[in-house]
């Protein structure tokens, strides 16, 4: 299994947006729910964010409101679209298949400081 690969992280503002995009090179892409995950120092990893193979989305609930996810399966891409930032929102932000995990990914920094 190949990993996925992150991208779009970075340093913002409180109140800033970001958005992350995530490459998954799996077979039958379109087949699988997806997700948004991150991890903070001295945490766990976390589900933030979920979409459905018929594209219904799920989010843990200090996201809702501010975050997006969004699928592209002709890209086989996943996109986390981030707005009003939160310092505790800073974390690896990383992409995965929730129902078989596949190997994780490097993933991609966000930092919300001034």
């Amino acid at each position: 299994q190949v990993q996925p690969v992150e991208s779009g992280g970075g340093l913002v503002q409180p109140g800033g947006s970001l958005r992350l995009s995530c490459a998954a090179s799996i077979r039958s892409f379109r087949a699988y729910n997806m997700g948004w995950y991150r991890q903070a120092p001295g945490n766990q990893r976390e589900l933030v964010a979920t979409i459905t193979v018929g594209g219904n989305t799920n989010y843990e609930d200090s996201v809702k409101g501010r975050f997006t996810i969004s699928r592209d399966n002709a890209k086989n891409t996943v996109y986390l679209q981030m707005n009003s930032l939160k310092p505790e929102d800073t974390a690896l932000y990383y992409c995965n298949r929730p129902s078989i995990l596949l190997p994780w990914g490097q993933g991609t920094q966000v930092t919300v400081s001034s």
